[in-house]
């Protein structure tokens, strides 16, 4: 059986950020391999690191020492249009307040990646209709976030994600302003997009949520206390 490549690969990882005179040791040294295809739920209560390790990956935020590599591509000082070249490259993003532009339908919504792309207008339209078809919520193009339940918003969510052909998609409290019934559709739906080959990486503190994943990663001050499959 022939092994996936590493998507992720982090080594000794710590990260500080100033706190006054003194200075606050977020991330102690993490150690974190995540393969290419894989499903993995990232938890940890309030403080533990799950954001700041998030935004690391998300190439939002820089690490202190240590390194991390994407796609085995070593990660290190990027300014910041090198960091959203690869941004637009590799990763897509989904978050727990869904990040739509409310004058924008979703359909426009979905395409704005593609309209930074370069993409005509033409293009970048057929695509963003391909990508609500795709999450279930084709009828729903030409109506604002304001007439839609927040279960369709993070469908469109998960469209504009989806839409550039990202290698991860990083999911940060997808589920956090869904009801339990919408939650599980969704994560329903990260699945399907997961079976097609799509590394996946939910942030949540919610643990129905994560065993909806393959792989639960827990993080406690700032280290790994534990790292079992599902």
């Amino acid at each position: 059986m022939e092994t996936k490549p590493k998507m992720i690969e982090i080594k000794d990882l710590h990260k500080s950020y100033p706190m006054g005179k003194d200075s606050l040791h977020v991330l102690k040294g993490l150690n974190l391999e995540i393969k290419e295809g894989e499903f993995v739920s990232i938890m940890g209560a309030s403080g533990s690191g799950k954001s700041t390790l998030l935004n690391i990956i998300g190439l939002l935020d820089t690490h202190d020492t240590g390194t991390y590599r994407l796609n085995d591509e070593l990660i290190e000082n990027l300014n910041e249009k090198k960091a959203a070249q690869l941004r637009n490259k590799f990763l897509g993003f989904i978050f727990q307040s869904f990040n739509l532009i409310n004058y924008k339908n979703a359909q426009e919504n979905v395409a704005l990646p593609l309209y930074y792309a370069g993409m005509s207008r033409k293009d970048r339209n057929e695509q963003a209709l391909k990508y609500l078809d795709k999450v279930g919520i084709k009828d729903w193009a030409h109506h604002l976030p304001n007439e839609m339940s927040g279960g369709q918003k993070q469908r469109v969510a998960i469209a504009r994600a989806l839409v550039s052909h990202p290698k991860v998609i990083l999911a940060d409290e997808p589920t956090g302003a869904l009801d339990s019934e919408t939650s599980h559709s969704v994560m329903d739906l990260l699945r399907e997009i997961n079976k097609e080959g799509m590394t996946i990486i939910v942030i949540t503190h919610e643990e129905e949520i994560a065993k909806a994943s393959d792989r639960i990663i827990r993080l406690k001050d700032g280290i790994i206390v534990s790292d079992e499959k599902v």
